[in-house]
């Protein structure tokens, strides 16, 4: 079955326009729970990328989104985060003074979520969530980004952030670290320890490392 019958199957049975939340329930308690899952919430967002580039939806946690945050603490300027997923850091970040705060995501599901956290919040139009792949945006006058992405995709975004930050700019990853840099703080344990990462450091750390040395 195609996605977009899926979705034609449940407006016929509720008889109205249908969200995600209204797929669930019709699937619940059936076969097409899972599918309906994936074709509604995680593929429409994945169809655009790469396989190896492609990261699953887990949304962080209170302590870890306050772990973030922390390492971010009296920073300023825009801050984005890269997989924004339902838009809870960006709209943290926005209520603790960073402006612009902008969040990155394709899946739309994701950002009809985020919009609705906003306006719940009441800072619909304060904040924004872009559908956009965050392997093509420019993070050239970025200041501050956060990322809650898989280990299977954090090299190469190592080399991205390298090659288009600032040299003041601050990375905080929360659930997993990156795997070549060495942070300059951490924050909490376990899964829910974030690290943060100044890319002029970085930088410094990459020069003088001895040619042909592992990266």
């Amino acid at each position: 079955m195609d996605p977009e019958d899926a979705e034609e199957l449940a407006a016929e049975l509720h008889g109205k326009p249908v969200d995600v939340w209204d797929l669930l329930q019709i699937a619940a308690g059936t076969g097409l729970t899972a599918y309906v899952v994936w074709a509604g919430i995680l593929m429409p967002g994945f169809r655009k990328v790469p396989l190896k580039l492609q990261v699953p939806y887990v949304p962080a946690n209170a302590n870890q989104v306050e772990n973030v945050m922390s390492l971010l603490k009296g920073r300023s300027g825009k801050m984005v985060d890269l997989g924004s997923g339902d838009g809870r850091i960006v709209l943290e970040a926005y209520k603790q003074g960073f402006r612009p705060a902008v969040g990155y995501e394709l899946n739309p599901w994701l950002l009809r979520l985020s919009s609705y956290r906003a306006w719940k919040a009441g800072c619909y139009g304060k904040v924004s969530y872009c559908r956009d792949d965050l392997w093509k945006v420019d993070l050239s006058d970025c200041k501050n980004v956060t990322v809650f992405l898989a280990p299977s995709v954090l090299q190469l975004l190592e080399k991205k952030l390298l090659v288009e930050l600032p040299d003041e700019a601050r990375v905080v990853a929360g659930r997993f670290p990156l795997p070549n840099w060495t942070p300059t703080s951490m924050a909490g344990e376990g899964l829910n320890r974030a690290w943060a990462y100044d890319i002029k450091t970085v930088r410094q750390s990459e020069q003088d490392r001895p040619e042909g040395s592992p990266v």
